[in-house]
């Protein structure tokens, strides 16, 4: 079996929040320093190689194609793989399907590149992305402060 990612990875954590301007303070009040990279719709914050990122609830929720926010539908946090390339995003996601995941949301051009979701035997939400912007190093690990200027 060959391996669709060289190395076992997760680039992010993502956290559907209430309020993105007020979670990003409340993280910053804890010592964290907030990546420049970022905006008040999405802020990441760099974990040394990976990232947390703030996200509105609603629009993860709806990007994820939970029909709702709340309740026991919708967790509001997502691992986040990122591939190297748009065509792997769907060898991913069939993956995740033969080895017993659930194809939440197929491989779908988005305005950013390509994304889609899958949930684990538990029902763990993982993202599989792939966007232009996300700059690595040699190894692959995420230069979370950097964006690729394409």
């Amino acid at each position: 079996m060959t391996s669709l990612a060289p190395s076992q990875r997760i680039h992010l954590v993502l956290l559907g929040v209430q309020n993105v301007p007020r979670s990003a303070q409340f993280y910053e009040a804890l010592g964290w320093t907030r990546s420049p990279t970022g905006n008040d719709g999405f802020v990441k914050f760099n974990m040394g190689g990976y990232a947390i990122c703030l996200i509105n609830r609603e629009d993860f929720a709806s990007d994820a194609l939970s029909p709702t926010a709340t309740g026991s539908g919708f967790a509001g946090v997502a691992l986040i793989h990122l591939a190297r390339n748009a065509e792997d995003v769907s060898r991913i996601l069939a993956r995740a399907a033969e080895a017993g995941g659930a194809i939440v949301k197929p491989a779908t051009r988005t305005h950013w590149g390509v994304a889609g979701y899958f949930k684990d035997p538990d029902g763990h939400l993982f993202e599989v992305d792939y966007e232009t912007v996300w700059a690595f190093d040699a190894q692959h690990h995420l230069r979370v402060d950097e964006v690729n200027i394409v």
